[in-house]
């Protein structure tokens, strides 16, 4: 069998309706190690791996999707049409923006901004404002409260830019009551949208920029945990 992708190794029937995506390949294979039971490894292309397995009988996927979204643009996109698959649950870490966004909260990103120039492509008469899909919202809101994780549902922020020149932008995305900002969510959920399929972002608080304030290595991989138990609760 041939693949359809020069991107992803997957042939036919390998990957679940349901995919996990972190930015790093190394977290996917973190969840496929200590969550997924019956695990095979169905991409290790660009090192970008890829695993399906069971959780709780059911089966899920866990993939990288890289930095930004043009390299998240280009993983969901071929998930969702050369796969077929129907939800991407994006799992990262976030920068908190607003007062009462504190490091290892969860951000549930209800909508995502973004200064990027994605939407471009589908030639609208106006601004489009990427969403979240509303049942994995609702639930992974949910699971969140079940598990006592602090949790804040909201817009993020998907932007172009790491290293802003503009150091005063954050301030001015806070001003309009953004949670947080990462640099993936809005590709996913245009993806998502043009292609009739559902999608989430969920984040972990990692550092506040407006501060400095961040979580140091050995105490980040706690946080991530409680946001995988979310999302795997999705699947």
């Amino acid at each position: 069998m041939t693949t359809p992708t020069p991107h992803n190794a997957a042939v036919e029937g390998q990957i679940a309706k349901t995919v996990l995506m972190p930015g790093d390949p190394l977290r996917a294979k973190y969840v496929a190690d200590h969550y997924l039971e019956n695990v095979e490894c169905f991409n290790t292309v660009r090192n970008m791996f890829g695993y399906t397995g069971t959780y709780n009988g059911k089966p899920v996927s866990v993939m990288g999707g890289g930095m930004g979204i043009p390299s998240i643009g280009i993983y969901s996109y071929e998930l969702y049409h050369a796969y077929d698959v129907d939800a991407i649950i994006r799992i990262g870490s976030a920068g908190g923006l607003a007062p009462q966004v504190q490091l290892r909260d969860l951000v549930i990103g209800m909508g995502a901004c973004t200064d990027s120039n994605y939407a471009a492509q589908y030639r609208l008469p106006g601004t489009y404002a990427p969403i979240a899909s509303f049942d994995l919202l609702r639930r992974a809101v949910e699971s969140a409260e079940n598990l006592g994780v602090p949790t804040h549902v909201g817009n993020v922020l998907s932007a172009d830019v790491f290293y802003n020149d503009d150091e005063t932008v954050n301030e001015r995305w806070a001003g309009m009551g953004v949670l947080a900002v990462e640099m993936e969510s809005a590709g996913l959920y245009m993806n998502a949208a043009r292609a009739g399929k559902k999608a989430l972002c969920i984040c972990t608080i990692s550092d506040l920029p407006l501060t400095g304030a961040s979580l140091p290595a050995d105490e980040r991989q706690t946080s991530f945990t409680q946001m995988m138990e979310v999302a795997l609760s999705l699947a």
